[in-house]
């Protein structure tokens, strides 16, 4: 049995004698080498951080986990969120395992149904908001303000600092830090969190180097790309669909001090690559988790020369989370055959021929 994250880099985080160990099982996510796409990409090496694998599906566990318990040390008996989505999901679960009462804010018609039914299930009070994410997290700001609740977006600095110990798990399963680290872009908290402990290992003397972060928004909502925010936001990656990102300065940070960049994609290239990733990676992601790998490919479609680099792309959350896309986008229809030998033959048989 692995260790609880909170116990596994105690030293690197800000927890005292009175913070609770509290745990789900979040972290300790695979890194999975590439079979194929680093021919495409002509480099030696690409590797899939999985961070579906995570207790509720995505990312968020790893700070929420923080979160929660440095809530619970400072006495709080209430939290509170806005989400696209996987912040829901995650801090629902934590919020019902430590007898929290949970309060999300979503973006109404904006949210995809796996991670709905999560923050549902896990009991939480879920308000739909007649706005983007945007609002809704103005709105909870305001409203943790005038009541006793805690906000657990990624404002709150325990978030970042648990997102942070993803960056760690990278270095000590390679050795070192990656040359690249891919990594999508939506509130921009994940990628102020990668270069935060990417930097936090390298002065602590555990890697010898430091990766160029590569950031990827989608194209109708690309905020730090554009330079502005996006009023209206628009993309099929809806754990992405941010107009105004609360961690704008940290990614641009990450990206300068890096020597890094953050471009956008469009929906067609995130599809590409959301169906490249299944079906010849055998990884199943959300929507935004592969615009990540759509960023690379396009990066090195411009020209961009991997070749000899190590590179990671960060796979932030489960295709699970949005089980409607999957069928939408299916190539091969389900068909439906009778219950006997001959039908199922004649249904397959083109295949035997491939």
């Amino acid at each position: 049995m692995r260790r609880p994250l909170l116990e596994r880099y105690q030293e690197y985080l800000p927890l005292t004698e009175q913070t609770p160990p509290i745990t789900l099982g979040e972290g300790g996510t695979p890194l999975v080498r590439s079979e194929r796409l680093w021919r495409e990409l002509g480099t030696s090496e690409v590797y899939f951080k999985l961070e579906g694998c995570n207790p509720t599906g995505s990312f968020k566990d790893r700070g929420m986990v923080v979160a929660i318990a440095k809530a619970l040390e400072a006495g709080s008996r209430f939290i509170a969120c806005a989400s696209t989505g996987n912040t829901s999901a995650s801090a629902a679960a934590y919020g019902a395992h430590c007898g929290l009462t949970t309060l999300v804010l979503v973006p109404k018609g904006s949210v995809a149904a796996g991670k709905m039914a999560q923050a549902i299930a896990y009991g939480a009070h879920v308000l739909a908001v007649n706005g983007n994410f945007d609002r809704a997290l103005q709105l909870v700001r305001e409203l943790c303000s005038r009541h006793p609740a805690t906000l657990v977006n990624s404002v709150n600095p325990f978030r970042l600092e648990g997102q942070k110990t993803a960056a760690f798990e990278v270095i000590d399963d390679l050795g070192d830090a990656p040359d690249y680290l891919c990594i999508p872009v939506g509130n921009a908290g994940n990628i102020t969190a990668y270069w935060r402990g990417f930097r936090t290992y390298h002065e602590a003397g555990k890697a010898k180097r430091l990766p160029r972060m590569l950031g990827f928004q989608a194209e109708g909502s690309a905020p730090i790309v554009f330079g502005h925010p996006v009023k209206d936001p628009k993309t099929i990656a809806s754990a992405i669909r941010i107009g105004s990102p609360a961690s704008w300065k940290g990614a641009v940070a990450a990206r300068d001090e890096s020597g890094g960049r953050i471009d956008a994609v469009s929906d067609e290239e995130i599809l590409e690559a959301y169906k490249l990733l299944a079906r010849q990676e055998g990884v199943f992601c959300e929507p935004a988790s592969a615009t990540s790998v759509a960023g690379l490919l396009k990066l090195a479609r411009e020209g961009m020369d991997f070749r000899g680099k190590r590179i990671v792309c960060v796979i932030t959350g489960s295709g699970l989370k949005d089980p409607d896309l999957a069928q939408q986008i299916a190539d091969v229809p389900l068909q439906e055959v009778s219950a006997d030998l001959e039908s199922v033959e004649e249904a397959v048989s083109s295949l035997w021929g491939r």
